[in-house]
């Protein structure tokens, strides 16, 4: 059901890292409503983690799986957990549902708060593909920076 109450959300984790599907349910239950179903899955096949092209393009065919096998569970809404938003585009062409991706939500509440915004991610070669996100959602020009760090994503 819509509207707050009793709403089913799958958050698909990109990744094939069962930690980290866990750490993002976990996240996910923390500001939840209690009468909100949230199922937190990844792919069975994919990359371990997403830094770059290669793993974000290798990762769709199993987000699109999850989409798919959501649309016979009814969820009312999904969130793609990967920065990248890997498949985001394809996921909203099937399904009559919302599908949230964690960058384009993000970089639109931040132009909503200031007038522009800075990214901090993981290792120097995610940065092209960070920044083209940026460029997808036709925000480069109120990004401010994307500063990448030492750590991989396995690190969190």
């Amino acid at each position: 059901m819509i509207g707050g109450v009793n709403m089913k959300i799958k958050i698909i984790n990109p990744n094939t890292t069962d930690s980290m599907t866990q750490s993002i349910f976990d996240a996910a239950m923390t500001v939840a409503r209690p009468d909100t179903e949230i199922i937190a899955v990844s792919p069975d096949k994919g990359p371990v983690s997403i830094e770059n092209f290669h793993d974000e393009y290798a990762s769709i065919i199993g987000v699109m799986e999850e989409v798919h096998k959501g649309i016979e569970e009814k969820f009312d809404a999904y969130i793609i957990a990967c920065y990248g938003d890997p498949g985001l585009y394809a996921a909203r062409e099937i399904v009559d549902v919302p599908v949230i991706g964690i960058a384009e939500a993000s970089i639109h509440l931040a132009t909503m708060v200031a007038s522009k915004f800075s990214i901090v991610t993981v290792i120097p070669r995610i940065k092209l593909l960070i920044e083209e996100v940026v460029q997808k959602y036709g925000l480069a020009d109120r990004c401010a920076s994307i500063r990448t760090t030492d750590m991989s994503v396995l690190d969190f």
